[in-house]
């Protein structure tokens, strides 16, 4: 999918994403001292924003204008005079003009080919000392889980992103599949609730 899908997507509703957080972003991150932070394929920016309602100085980086003006609009809203920059860039080749705290990479399901770029330019944008979070749709929620992309070219595994930073000197502190339980209709006029697999990958740079 291409900016200008992705802008007609952003457009098409008032939020394409909750205003809260990923739930393992907020629970990986809570405790991390505030510094810089760079939110890769942020789209309306809800990590970003929350990072900056921290005390963070954030980036939040997509290349999809529409995503980055509702996420700015809804940071302008904030009482909090949060510290968000809104860079409209490819997110498996941006770089900031200096090494940044942290890195978050949620949900950027691309090739093979593309998540190794990327997430090696986010490791490689790091300080020493500085934190990587990914999350992704596992490659196992195609078949055990719901929801997500039914592409299995876009999804991976914990394994397969430390594979992709192999030598980039890295210490992994998770890399791990992780449960995320949502609720869909059951056909009735209720709900029902449902296991989705994410793969979550938390490193720090040497």
């Amino acid at each position: 999918m291409d900016a200008h899908a992705w802008d007609e997507r952003y457009a098409a509703s008032e939020l394409v994403w909750s205003r809260e957080p990923n739930q393992f972003v907020a629970a990986e991150l809570t405790d991390l001292p505030p510094g810089t932070a760079v939110d890769l394929a942020a789209g309306e920016g809800r990590n970003a924003i929350w990072l900056a309602s921290r005390g963070w100085s954030a980036t939040a980086v997509d290349f999809s204008q529409v995503a980055l003006d509702k996420g700015a609009r809804l940071a302008a809203d904030d009482p909090r005079g949060l510290d968000v920059t809104w860079v409209r860039a490819d997110a498996t080749t941006w770089r900031p003009p200096a090494p940044v705290d942290l890195v978050v990479v949620a949900y950027l399901q691309v090739p093979a080919a593309d998540r190794r770029r990327a997430v090696r330019n986010a490791v490689e944008m790091l300080r020493p000392g500085g934190t990587f979070l990914l999350v992704a749709h596992d490659a196992t929620n195609l078949t055990e889980g719901t929801g997500g992309p039914q592409d299995p070219e876009v999804l991976m595994s914990a394994d397969d992103v430390v594979g992709d930073l192999a030598d980039l000197g890295v210490d992994v502190v998770r890399a791990e599949r992780v449960a995320r339980e949502v609720t869909a209709d059951d056909g009735h006029g209720g709900e029902q609730r449902r296991t989705a697999w994410d793969c979550l990958v938390r490193l720090v740079r040497r």
